[in-house]
Order: C-alpha cells, then structure tokens, then sequence
C-alpha cells in the first residue's frame, strides 16, 4: 500500500517531509489538508493525526505524526534512502538527534508559530510582522520582538557552533542529513518577510546563507518546486505591501495644506 503523507506546504515540517519523499524516490500520496480552512481539526484528521497538527504519514495501517519522526522513520523503512541522510553510525546519529532537539526549543520557536494555537508551524517572529493581517489577527510588536531576541540568537548558534569547520552543512558534514532538511525549510519561511527585515536578519550569517543554497542544491530540483507555495505568498505580500505604500502616499497627497500663518 502506497504511503500517505498528509501536509500542508505552508507547513515547514510538511515541506521537508515531502522534499525528502521526492529527493529519496519515495512512492508516495501527497494528501492536501489545508489549515487555513481548518481541515486540520476535522474529527476526520483526528483519525490520523489525535494532536491535529501537520504533517502527519499512514503507512499501511501503521500511522505517525511530528515530522522528526517522520523523517527519521521513512531513512530506516524504506530501501534505498542514502546513509547521509540518517546515518546508521550511532554517534553520528546521535549528533543529528542533538541538532533536532535544539531545533524544537530554540531555531522554531523563533522562526513563525504560524496559525499559533491552531497549529505548531514555528516562528513567531514571522507571524507576528506578517502573517497576522492576512489572517485576520492583530500584530503584537511586543511577540514580534521577543521572537526577533530568540530568532537571532538560533541564527548565531548556527553560524558559530552547527556550521562548524569547512563541511558544508550541520556539524561539519559534506552531505545534508535530516537535521539539515528540517533546519533550511524553517528558516525558509522567512522568505515571506519584508526584504529588508529579512536582509537585517540573515545578513550577518554568511555561513548560514551559504548552507541554506547547499541544502537547496543537494534537494534540486524538488527544493525549489515544493518551495513554490513560499514563493508565491512572498509575491503577494509584496503586492499588498506596494499596494498599501501606494495608498498611504495618495493619502497624504490628499491632505489639506494647513497655514502656519
């Protein structure tokens, strides 16, 4: 039987779970469940998934949630999947365990939390200077500002302590793991930010920049085709921000002249 992955695109770990389908040959059943029609919190997907969060994966009768373990199942269950990926070395595994449970606590809960208690999709920080609006919520500068703090400091631990020596992804290695996957497709969501927020944040790490173009290039081309769905909102938050300058410029065009005689 067939394996059903059921994500969302929006959804980074939803990403990473079907770039790896496709880059390791996977065969597979992209099943679209779209959070923001709320079919995440059908009685349904509760079937599938009880904590209602994406992505979640049936195979055959056996059912999984949390993309970590996701990813981590799919390296050992399916023949063929390259040993980079998820090493069968212990120590080397072990690293990349490491570098999964810092992600949880540290890089996620900086990058969006998009649809916040609707669902874990990380990063505040893009949620609450972007994403917002669009879903009909307020922005909080004060959860902006605090995510920014932690964001930043993920950013600094990658550049200075997982990037570490001349390997060209995590800890050192010359092939991407699972923790590489599941670390770039979080901090991709930050595509969707205002260039210049997104330049001040990951212009000082180089070494970050140039992992995240590795990670892209070692996936082509199924990076960038499931990437797409970022792209796109990207180009429409731009739209609506061109829109809104336009605007308030025509605004202030329009406001009376007041004598200061």
């Amino acid at each position: 039987m067939k394996l059903k992955v059921y994500a969302d695109r929006m959804s980074q770990p939803s990403r990473a779970v079907i770039i790896f389908c496709k880059v390791n040959g996977i065969d597979y059943e992209e099943i679209k469940v779209h959070i923001s029609k709320g079919q995440h919190l059908t009685p349904e997907f509760a079937e599938i998934n009880p904590m209602k969060q994406l992505p979640a994966i049936a195979d055959g009768r056996f059912k999984l949630f949390e993309s970590h373990a996701i990813l981590i199942y799919l390296a050992c269950a399916f023949p063929g999947v390259a040993d980079h990926w998820y090493p069968a070395d212990v120590f080397k595994r072990s690293k990349i365990h490491s570098v999964l449970d810092w992600h949880h606590s540290n890089l996620r809960r900086g990058a969006d939390r998009l649809l916040n208690s609707m669902i874990l999709f990380s990063a505040p920080y893009v949620f609450n200077t972007t994403i917002a609006p669009i879903l009909g919520r307020p922005l909080n500068p004060q959860a902006a500002a605090e995510a920014e703090i932690i964001l930043s400091s993920s950013l600094s631990k990658l550049e200075s302590f997982w990037l570490k020596g001349n390997g060209r992804f995590l800890l050192g290695g010359n092939q991407p793991s699972i923790a590489d996957l599941s670390l770039v497709c979080e901090l991709m969501q930050l595509e969707v930010l205002d260039e210049e927020d997104r330049t001040r944040l990951l212009g000082p790490h180089k070494k970050v920049q140039q992992w995240i173009e590795n990670t892209r290039n070692a996936t082509s081309p199924h990076f960038d085709e499931v990437h797409r769905v970022i792209m796109l909102a990207k180009e429409r938050q731009q739209h609506q921000r061109l829109k809104a300058a336009k605007n308030e410029g025509g605004s202030n065009m329009k406001k009376p002249l007041v004598s200061r005689m």
